[in-house]
């Protein structure tokens, strides 16, 4: 039951804690100290370090990092057409702590171009070696979902229809353009569905004037666009996260509000899904996932703290889930990445590698 391609039984989500030779490459960039070349050395260094320590690991699936982001999501938004940062009024606020006070506006027509993320990803993969190179970016929901209508400029795009049709070209542009540059493992990564499992985060949403459970099908469809004409060489991967910044949260809830709309009719090749706690439910949602058709990758290992979970009772979670889901159809990852943002989750790189290599002891223990 191992697999040789992606997801792999043990797998990744992508984003690492910052090593300090990047901090201070990042404090020496903005005060003018060194500029964007010497920073990018700097950066391809760790990455070469980053990626042979995934592989130290037993990985085999390596990503860079997220070195190079500030954000998630973010810095993918800065390099498409039509999008515009902006410092907003307040960060995004998660379980007892806000963000830095950032928010992204559609501003023109949506269009992909020539992404600075796809020179990042040949980086990538020419330093993975035997490795398959993944590359992350965020989910087209996630560029609609916070600020809505309010953050779509009404004169480019007076009916929402024609904005969710462009949203879906621009990632299909996006997909294809990462193909062309050789990536053929490929994840989105999606806090939406989390918020729409989430009773406080629904009635925020009835309050703005949206239907969840509309969106939901909205979002769906925009997916499912996107991926029209995928290669099939290409594996597309969808993260559903809860929030993860400094170790906190957002959104909880079982995923049972979504799962007949996002596992029975969402077209990606595997989900990648938070399963560390209990806010995360039960794994009854899973009846949803189509038979052999998807890969269900369970984040059973915490990337919130550094304490290491006991072998057993992960393994025992895997039999749990494979009540709903077959076991050849499950994979097993950290829940969310170590550093969605450049500040990072609360434990240490040896308790964030302690991890990774306990993902590929189970896997290999149990399939």
């Amino acid at each position: 039951m191992q697999r040789q391609h992606a997801p792999y039984r043990a797998d990744v989500v992508g984003s690492f804690l910052r090593p300090d030779a990047i901090k201070q490459a990042r404090l020496q960039f903005a005060s003018g100290e060194i500029d964007a070349g010497q920073l990018r050395a700097v950066e391809n260094d760790a990455i070469r370090q980053v990626v042979e320590q995934q592989c130290a690991c037993g990985l085999h699936v390596v990503t860079d990092g997220e070195f190079r982001r500030a954000w998630w999501h973010f810095d993918f938004f800065d390099g498409l057409q039509g999008v515009e940062r902006y410092d907003s009024n307040q960060g995004i606020q998660f379980n007892g702590v806000q963000t830095k006070a950032h928010g992204v506006r559609v501003t023109g027509k949506l269009g992909f171009g020539d992404h600075p993320m796809l020179e990042d990803f040949r980086y990538l993969k020419s330093i993975s070696g035997n490795a398959q190179p993944k590359m992350t970016i965020p989910s087209p929901s996630v560029l609609h979902f916070r600020g809505g209508r309010k953050d779509i400029d009404a004169t480019v795009y007076p009916e929402l229809d024609a904005y969710f049709d462009d949203l879906a070209t621009t990632w299909r542009d996006a997909i294809h353009a990462f193909y062309e540059a050789g990536c053929r493992y490929l994840q989105l990564d999606d806090t939406v569905w989390a918020y729409l499992c989430s009773d406080d985060q629904r009635r925020q949403i009835a309050e703005r004037g949206d239907d969840a459970d509309q969106l939901a099908r909205t979002y769906a469809r925009v997916l499912n666009k996107a991926l029209e004409g995928k290669p099939e060489d290409l594996t597309i991967g969808l993260h559903v996260c809860r929030g993860n910044f400094r170790s906190t949260w957002i959104s909880e809830g079982g995923y049972e509000p979504v799962a007949e709309v996002l596992f029975g009719s969402v077209n990606v090749d595997a989900f990648f899904l938070e399963y560390d706690n209990d806010r995360s439910g039960d794994f009854a949602p899973l009846r949803f996932v189509r038979p052999g058709k998807q890969q269900v990758v369970l984040g059973l290992i915490t990337t919130k703290n550094g304490e290491l979970e006991n072998p057993e009772g992960v393994k025992a979670r895997l039999e749990e889930a494979a009540q709903y889901v077959a076991k050849e159809q499950i994979c097993l990852s950290p829940q969310c990445g170590f550093a969605s943002t450049e500040e990072g989750n609360s434990l240490s790189e040896t308790q964030q590698w302690d991890k990774v290599r306990l993902v590929t002891q189970i896997a290999d223990e149990v399939w």
